[in-house]
């Protein structure tokens, strides 16, 4: 498909992106930069990469019509189930693709970040699956609120290290798996689980989860007999499956793209991840994008009951679809993603994770016209939320 909104050659989308690193750091860029193109469109890879989807983590996803959904927003509403994939979220489709060009590249220790703990398990699965050393920085808060998904990465055989500064969330932990890769640049590979950091990695991420987009567009073709849908909805805090969710519809402008941030507990709250709104132009772990940051560039922390969208900024891609106005960004507080989180699983079964939550809470803020064909990418499941959940349980009786 010829794309119009892609990465040029410097890592850029409009005015966002490029790789702001350390000097350390620049001959493990610069070879990525280099070969990660070529063995991904290498034939062998692609064997190896498509049969692990197909089999190991059980690709193509399904497209569901959530009927009763539909019936009470008033639309067509069809879920991404990435939710279904092994390890339980989209984060596989990347860990897969990225452990297996390390291996190409001659990396024998895998490094990994993780804020609500599925990219941390589908990367210690990864790499228990091809025999790889395998370590995972994630914040002290993270560690005690997603405790199921730690137990997991242990069993896997992965060492999980506690970030204990800054908010000991996500970023906490972004900055210390940073740290790590400066200290050993030669034998090890960071898998950055978001279309964050510095070029490639936003665009090779992106790459990875593009399989979401490219199945739902043969998928709505064999339901409704049209590939394309009115409107595609996913939670933005990195924006990883949103970037999946999104790519193979970028270059087609009947498509809206609506990405749902974090509010926390309200947008001017103090206590919130909702990005666009309350971010600028920034410098944000090796790229520029949009960050929430004080007027002297300190970061700002950033609070989000669902630990994968605790973030304080969003990838290039994600910066340029906003500022260009090619994307529409809302935001959702904590309880509006509770509240959409129960009511999906009372209508239809399914418990989502909390930050699919917030993507299914932006159903209830856009008013579709009649006619619409609406898909929401599940993200993934709630399993490791039930802590949260059984809290609030009382409020949605």
């Amino acid at each position: 498909m010829k794309q119009q909104i892609q990465v040029d050659e410097n890592g850029y989308y409009g005015q966002f992106g490029g790789a702001y690193i350390p000097e350390m750091l620049y001959p493990n860029v610069a070879q990525l930069q280099k070969e990660y193109i070529s063995i991904m469109e290498d034939a062998d890879f692609q064997k190896e990469y498509k049969y692990l989807l197909k089999d190991y983590v059980g690709r193509p996803s399904p497209l569901y019509l959530a009927q009763r959904l539909s019936a009470q927003i008033g639309t067509e509403i069809y879920l991404k189930r990435e939710d279904l994939n092994h390890t339980g979220a989209h984060k596989i489709n990347n860990a897969i693709g990225q452990v297996l060009l390390a291996q190409r590249l001659g990396k024998k220790r895998i490094i990994a970040e993780t804020g609500a703990g599925q990219h941390g398990v589908a990367t210690a699965t990864v790499c228990a699956l091809k025999g790889l050393e395998c370590i995972v920085y994630m914040g002290e808060i993270d560690i005690k609120r997603q405790a199921p998904n730690v137990a997991r990465m242990k069993m896997l055989g992965a060492k999980v290290i506690p970030a204990k500064s800054g908010s000991k969330t996500l970023k906490d932990a972004t900055n210390e798996a940073i740290r790590d890769w400066i200290n050993n640049p030669t034998d090890t590979h960071y898998v950055i689980g978001s279309v964050v950091g510095p070029h490639p990695y936003p665009d090779m991420v992106a790459r990875f989860q593009s399989i979401i987009s490219e199945e739902i567009r043969w998928q709505l073709k064999e339901k409704t007999g049209s590939e394309l849908p009115t409107h595609v909805i996913a939670c933005v805090g990195g924006g990883s499956n949103a970037a999946g969710a999104f790519y193979y519809f970028l270059n087609e402008p009947s498509v809206e793209l609506i990405a749902v941030e974090a509010a926390g507990l309200g947008i001017h709250s103090g206590h919130s991840a909702a990005t666009t709104t309350l971010g600028t132009p920034g410098v944000l772990h090796g790229s520029k994008s949009i960050v929430m940051q004080t007027a002297d560039g300190q970061v700002v922390e950033p609070h989000s009951i669902s630990a994968g969208l605790d973030y304080p900024g969003i990838g290039p891609l994600h910066a340029h679809l906003f500022a260009s106005g090619r994307g529409r960004f809302l935001s959702a507080t904590d309880d509006q993603s509770l509240k959409a989180a129960f009511n999906l699983t009372r209508l239809e079964g399914i418990i989502p994770a909390l930050e699919s939550s917030h993507a299914l809470s932006g159903l209830e803020q856009v008013e579709f016209p009649a006619g619409s064909r609406v898909v929401v990418c599940l993200s993934g499941r709630g399993d490791k939320d039930m802590d949260t959940y059984m809290k609030h349980m009382a409020d949605f009786e």
